[in-house]
């Protein structure tokens, strides 16, 4: 499953509880892995697989509300 797959208050899935909570859903199943599509940024046809890098990962991935738990935003 993608992570945009996952439950966010975002509208497409984060790094954030949501993620912590399928993790912790496969460990409970016996899995070991958790497979997903490229993570970086789409390219201009919004495909995974045509990212505009290797290396970069998608910006909306990340949960600020998470962020801002842990104190390193404000």
């Amino acid at each position: 499953m993608h992570i945009t797959s996952l439950p966010s208050p975002y509208g497409i899935g984060t790094f954030g509880k949501g993620a912590y909570r399928f993790v912790d859903f496969l460990e409970k199943a016996g899995q070991g892995y958790w497979q997903v599509l490229p993570l970086g940024l789409t390219g201009y046809g919004d495909s995974p697989y045509q990212s505009f890098s290797s290396f970069a990962g998608n910006p909306y991935f990340i949960d600020l509300e998470l962020l801002r738990e842990e104190g390193l935003l404000e």
